[in-house]
């Protein structure tokens, strides 16, 4: 079997999850039964970290409430070759996350998306269905065409991806960094169509969908500001400079035709817009070569780190590709970002 070659550690983030948790582990322990698995309880109070316990699983307490803590404390915490992160509440399938594996190791890839399928059209969930329609679209608008689905919690990554991203986002946004940070080092990435669960009876969604709506929006205008600051800054120029041009315009007609400023106040706000919108522009001039030399820094630091499995020999053993290579019929999609 390949996977006894690999060190891969399976991550459960949980909190509240005493319905499925159980369940979860056991399947990803006959799906994967060399791998180690951890489930982080971020302060649950329904007994989850004693089901997990129960069912076979390592347990780590996160005390800092938000999925984005308790993913920087796993991926600071745990070393493996291969890292594989799903979501507790039995949603996602355990037996997919070979396919995943095979996928990151056939590709190359350093993380691995498990997009789900009909999430965009669920009318189960149609606040989150539309979200979802509407964050990809903008995600694809400012960072690029790398993802379909950056909201999928079912991912493989590579030792490389783990140790190289900074995760600083505190809550659900964490996916969305995960997604942004692909993409400005332009990793290679891969997508693998999944099939998408409900929750079973008795568990409930932790996603709220205005108050983390506006988290996530939050999030892609600080990602943007930090990764493409010029059109960041730009944007906000532009908008002040048409404002400006607004405000002048009936100041000039006027004084055109009689000699007089009769406005002056507002004479003075249009020519104090004109002077942001240059400073703006200027900003983004100098912050995107700040962020460009940032970018390179977080390059040679992922070139640092081990190579992926796929691309070296361990000691003593080697992954065999004819096994890694078994048709399987999933829909795969492999991307460089």
């Amino acid at each position: 079997m390949w996977s006894e070659s690999l060190n891969i550690a399976v991550l459960l983030p949980c909190y509240n999850e005493a319905a499925t948790i159980g369940d979860v582990v056991r399947g990803f322990r006959q799906a994967l039964p060399q791998a180690d698995i951890y489930v982080y309880d971020n302060n649950s109070t329904d007994g989850t970290a004693l089901h997990a316990v129960l069912a076979g699983a390592t347990v780590v307490r996160e005390r800092r409430q938000g999925k984005g803590h308790v993913v920087r404390r796993m991926f600071a915490d745990i070393d493996a070759d291969i890292y594989v992160m799903a979501d507790g509440d039995g949603t996602y399938a355990p037996e997919d996350a070979e396919e995943l594996i095979r996928t990151l190791l056939t590709e190359g890839s350093d993380m691995v998306v498990g997009t789900r399928r009909g999430v965009h059209d669920d009318a189960g969930r149609q606040g989150h269905a539309f979200g979802n329609r509407i964050f990809n679209w903008l995600y694809r608008t400012i960072f690029g065409t790398d993802f379909t689905d950056i909201f999928s919690g079912y991912r493989a990554f590579s030792r490389r991806f783990v140790k190289s991203f900074p995760a600083v986002s505190g809550g659900f946004e964490i996916e969305t960094e995960m997604s942004v940070h692909a993409s400005r080092l332009k990793l290679p990435v891969s997508e693998l169509e999944l099939d998408y669960g409900r929750r079973p009876e008795g568990s409930h969604s932790k996603l709220s969908t205005f108050r983390d709506g506006w988290k996530i929006l939050w999030m892609f205008a600080m990602l943007m500001k930090e990764t493409r600051p010029f059109a960041f800054f730009g944007i906000l120029g532009a908008i002040s400079m048409e404002a400006s041009i607004g405000f002048s315009i009936p100041v000039l007609v006027e004084f055109f035709e009689t000699g007089y400023v009769a406005r002056m106040p507002t004479w003075v706000l249009s020519m104090a817009l004109m002077m942001i919108s240059f400073m703006l522009f200027t900003a983004g001039l100098i912050l995107d070569s700040v962020a460009r030399a940032r970018a390179e820094q977080l390059r040679i630091h992922y070139m640092s780190l081990a190579k992926p499995i796929s691309h070296r020999k361990r000691a003593n053993q080697t992954v065999s590709m004819e096994q890694l290579e078994q048709p399987t019929g999933r829909k795969k999609k492999a991307k460089m970002a």
